[in-house]
């Protein structure tokens, strides 16, 4: 599989693409991550060492970096879609999974942060599951 992806945020302003290969896969229900996505996780995809270009849009990104910590997102200021964040200081590149527009060849190899995972975030896979929204 290729090591060039494409992606953009929700309303299009923002498109990136980024060369080079994702070396881990991440679904981490961190209270950060939970408070930048408003779900379970974040599934963060993190390439070392890899280019990342934005193609369209560069100046409608924010970005945002808890204080003291490691933790940063990058995000559209239109829409708030979270976008790849170059963490250039520690040579790599994060990737928030949905953003993407291509298919990746990794899956999820590890739920992290469990111990701050929210108290709601038990037995997911019990809940009915459905194509579209019931009515």
């Amino acid at each position: 599989m290729s090591h060039l992806h494409t992606g953009s945020c929700l309303c299009g302003a923002v498109k990136f693409e980024l060369e080079g290969e994702f070396k881990k896969f991440f679904l981490c229900h961190c209270s950060r991550c939970r408070k930048t996505s408003g779900t379970a996780h974040c599934a963060n995809l993190f390439a070392p060492g890899a280019t990342l270009n934005w193609l369209s849009g560069e100046d409608k990104l924010s970005f945002y970096r808890l204080e003291d910590t490691n933790f940063a997102r990058t995000f559209c200021s239109v829409c708030g879609s979270n976008v790849p964040t170059d963490a250039k200081s520690r040579g790599l590149v994060v990737v928030p999974a949905g953003c993407l527009d291509t298919d990746v060849d990794i899956t999820p190899q590890a739920h992290i942060f469990m111990d701050s995972k929210g108290n709601w975030d038990d037995h997911l896979s019990d809940v009915a599951a459905f194509e579209t929204m019931p009515s």
